[in-house]
């Protein structure tokens, strides 16, 4: 049976992982499946997450249910840093039982998919001890890793890429973000290589390209 939690992460910060989000939560909707997307721990904010409330701009829909109930973003610390970091500054300690038990109720109320998006990347620590891709790994969930163009991204894919190989875990997609536009012909080449890894790598992933935002 498929996992209904798709894990999205990144090869970096800031590459694009809200929007990504919603652009394949928007992709399952259209096959008509009932989708719901989460942010595993927000940083840099209080009250609602901005990366929810983003998600909900970008699909058109209002603050849900369980928005309200903080189901969807479970965990919110003020500082904008990694998760680790962040609990110790507002001078908590993270439990990411709390993230499991909202996920599950998620899928309990009856979604096909729950897109959850991470913090950072594969191996921004949640805890300190416990990075990301350890959750990923403990949970069996497959990942969305989201790329982009700009200089230096082939490296950092790779990396992300052979980590999952390493830990066995697998990629459904592979998204490439246009935004913001870069060199046409770095572009062009860096999905060709990428297109040519995965086919030898992670044959199963498929390689989405994100040219609009949602």
């Amino acid at each position: 049976m498929k996992n209904p939690v798709l894990f999205v992460t990144g090869i970096d910060t800031n590459i694009g992982k809200t929007y990504a989000t919603a652009f394949l939560a928007k992709k399952f909707m259209e096959t008509g499946e009932k989708v719901i997307t989460q942010k595993m721990i927000q940083t840099g904010c209080s009250g609602n997450s901005e990366d929810i409330e983003k998600h909900r701009e970008l699909l058109g829909q209002p603050f849900l249910q369980e928005d309200e109930e903080g189901l969807t973003a479970p965990i919110i610390y003020s500082y904008p840093c990694s998760p680790h970091m962040a609990a110790r500054i507002d001078g908590k300690k993270t439990d990411l039982s709390v993230i499991e038990r909202a996920t599950q109720k998620l899928i309990e109320r009856g979604y096909d998919r729950v897109i959850l998006e991470g913090a950072g990347g594969l191996m921004v620590p949640l805890t300190e001890d416990c990075l990301t891709v350890d959750y990923i790994q403990q949970k069996d969930y497959p990942v969305a890793l989201v790329t982009n163009g700009r200089l230096g991204s082939i490296n950092h894919t790779v990396l992300s890429l052979e980590v999952c190989r390493n830990r066995s875990i697998e990629v459904e997609y592979v998204i490439y973000n246009k935004y913001p536009a870069c060199d046409r012909l770095i572009c062009e080449d860096t999905v060709k290589y990428l297109t040519g890894y995965l086919s030898k790598y992670h044959p199963n992933a498929i390689l989405l390209i994100m040219d609009e935002l949602v």
